[in-house]
């Protein structure tokens, strides 16, 4: 049976096992069906100390073809700041703007640092 996401919180403590101890950036993305249960999660992108690339064409495209309705997506911070640059708050918003034109829905998008998180949504800014 999969496992199924419903706050922040889960998808946290899902995604922490992959982040936790590394010194550089990573994308990744919890691909969900419409009740929230997980279908993959994959690293989409491995960058550097400060920044990596996340290319919203290519988690659309793997959305489509898993047939996901619904995404999460995280990154770690290693500076251990816990706060979204204005470069993830614009990345977000995108990502949400191109989701909606395929009916994918960005449900949240997660800020890991050191053993803590910063989620969007509880934020107020998804």
């Amino acid at each position: 049976q999969k496992q199924k996401i419903t706050c922040s919180q889960d998808a946290f403590e899902l995604i922490y096992p992959y982040v936790e101890n590394l010194g550089h950036e990573e994308f990744w993305v919890v691909y969900m069906n419409q009740a929230n249960k997980i279908v993959e999660i994959k690293n989409l992108s491995s960058g550097g100390i400060t920044g990596t690339v996340f290319d919203i064409r290519l988690m659309l495209k793997d959305a489509i073809l898993l047939e996901a309705t619904n995404v999460i997506l995280s990154h770690n911070h290693p500076s251990g700041n816990l706060y979204p640059s204005s470069a993830d708050k614009e990345i977000t918003a995108k990502a949400i703007d191109a989701g909606k034109l395929m009916n994918i829905s960005v449900l949240d998008h997660l800020i890991i640092a050191d053993d803590q998180f910063f989620s969007f949504a509880d934020e107020g800014l998804i």
